[in-house]
């Protein structure tokens, strides 16, 4: 995942996504599909085990982690897994995807001190709580197969977006497609206050310079 949080600097946002308690290989979107990740940065799927191998390749200062058993059974987020990886890498910032739907469930993983939430649309009723918890969480606008998910309001009212939005595109998601660059301009144009970051399809460093969202024509 990568974003421009300023007109000069892109930044590349390292993605590890949560299975039964181990890091699995996204593609396409297909959930039930997705089996643990094998990779070389790692001797095995546990999350921080990943975790220290990607940022040994890719230095960030933060990660993204999406909890697929919360995201999709409804299960309390995997306190567990993120004190791993916050151990096994200090001082990183975790943004959390963990289907929060509701503000208590917020306020109970930001008294976790385990990481920055992330409301992504598909686990929304409305933009309520997106509006009420403001620049505390990072809001994440999902949409498949170029359909948005989630409460229309939440892609059409850019006065509910946070400073921080993430643009997930599941259908290209470890995909190699590339990211959805049109869409991330036009974004840009309506909020040209706001750091986007792409989610799905980047194929490598070489993407990162197509990301330019100081000009979003």
């Amino acid at each position: 995942m990568s974003g421009a949080p300023s007109a000069t600097r892109t930044e590349v946002v390292p993605v590890l996504d949560l299975r039964g308690g181990l890091v699995v290989r996204a593609r396409a979107g297909d959930r039930d599909a997705y089996a643990p990740i094998v990779t070389p940065l790692s001797p095995g799927s546990a999350p921080a085990d990943v975790a220290r191998g990607l940022l040994g390749a890719w230095p960030a200062r933060r990660l993204y982690v999406a909890d697929l058993d919360a995201i999709v059974d409804g299960v309390p987020p995997d306190l567990g897994a993120l004190r791993a990886i916050r151990a096994a890498c200090p001082g990183i910032e975790l943004w959390v995807d963990a289907g929060f739907s509701s503000e208590a469930g917020v306020a109970a993983f930001l008294a976790s001190g385990l990481g920055r939430p992330v409301l992504g649309s598909e686990s929304q009723a409305d933009d309520a709580l997106v509006r009420r918890i403001g620049d505390r969480a990072v809001l994440s606008l999902d949409s498949r197969d170029g359909a948005p998910m989630g409460p229309a309001i939440l892609h059409e009212d850019a006065s509910a977006w946070p400073p921080e939005v993430i643009v997930m595109t599941l259908a290209r998601v470890g995909s190699g497609a590339g990211p959805d660059l049109a869409g991330l301009r036009a974004l840009k144009a309506r909020a040209p206050h706001v750091a986007f970051y792409a989610a799905g399809g980047l194929r490598g460093p070489e993407a990162l310079s197509l990301i330019n969202f100081s000009d979003p024509t």
